[in-house]
């Protein structure tokens, strides 16, 4: 005697809910990300803060009150000191140039030295290439003696030349815009323009640079600010008279009595382009970076 086996009937009333721990541990993750990214934040703002809160103070108030987080009433008196002290319209005018130049030219020399190295073949790419990268362990400190001579036989100290001509390449500019564009740019569009009787020059320029432009945009930004903010290489090869922001900034300090007020009003003036810079230019960074974390 056998058995039929009946069909299970249709499942009655309300669907069951969808599973609720997993939506609540997401939610709770997200939450987290958002504190800990706020903490970040306000962390990484508080030094411009109070820098700021110093720089709107004078002295007394600064002793009376060293803690204090709320700003003075004396910003725009330190800063109009801070301006006739020291060189600063001739400071800003070499930064913009120096900065502005040496992240062209990085970004050029850069964006063409990765086209070669991710998608020509030619012999020793490899050896090449690591011997760049490798170049980036060596400190900065050891090149600077002989590069002062160099700098002097050719008559350039004091000029901007001597800091904008030795930061024109950038080995981590090369290899980043090779590991850029080698997952950026396709092989079948430079094949393309090589059927269409298009030169390596012309390829580049009409092919790899379009394709590289948010990496690029990264670079350059990122450029600008490590010239912007250098300090080491102009202090040595620049003049009293003709410096960069932070060569001007340090002739705020005395030699027995540094005024914190006027120093720290300075360092808030110098941050403002960069301010500004990061407002205008932010989403193409954002964009630069999610586009270029590429695998190595």
């Amino acid at each position: 005697m056998t058995t039929s086996t009946l069909p299970r009937p249709a499942p009655t009333g309300r669907p069951r809910p969808a599973r609720r721990p997993q939506l609540v541990r997401r939610t709770r993750a997200g939450r987290t990300a958002y504190v800990v990214l706020t903490v970040v934040l306000l962390a990484s703002a508080f030094p411009l803060w109070w820098s700021f809160v110093i720089g709107s103070k004078d002295s007394a108030a600064i002793v009376r009150d060293p803690y204090s987080l709320v700003p003075g009433g004396h910003f725009l008196q330190n800063a109009a000191t801070v301006v006739t002290t020291v060189p600063f319209w001739k400071a800003l005018g070499n930064s913009v140039l120096v900065s502005g130049t040496v992240s062209l030219l990085v970004v050029l020399f850069s964006t063409m030295a990765g086209f070669a190295f991710a998608k020509l073949r030619f012999r020793g790419r490899s050896g090449l290439l690591v011997f760049v990268i490798a170049t980036m362990a060596v400190p900065t400190q050891l090149g600077i003696v002989p590069l002062f001579i160099v700098m002097s036989r050719l008559g350039w100290i004091g000029s901007v030349w001597a800091v904008i001509l030795p930061s024109a390449v950038s080995a981590f500019g090369v290899f980043w815009m090779t590991q850029y564009l080698q997952e950026a740019l396709p092989d079948e569009l430079i094949e393309a323009a090589r059927v269409d009787g298009a030169s390596t020059l012309r390829t580049f320029w009409s092919v790899a640079l379009p394709a590289a432009r948010p990496g690029a945009a990264m670079l350059g930004l990122f450029t600008f600010i490590a010239t912007w903010t250098n300090f080491f290489w102009p202090f040595i090869v620049l003049d009293p008279g003709n410096p960069t922001l932070p060569v001007a900034l340090q002739q705020l300090q005395a030699a027995y009595f540094v005024d914190y007020s006027l120093v720290l009003n300075g360092v808030v003036l110098m941050a403002l382009p960069l301010i500004v810079l990061f407002v205008v230019a932010g989403k193409q960074l954002v964009t630069g970076i999610m586009q270029g974390a590429v695998k190595g």
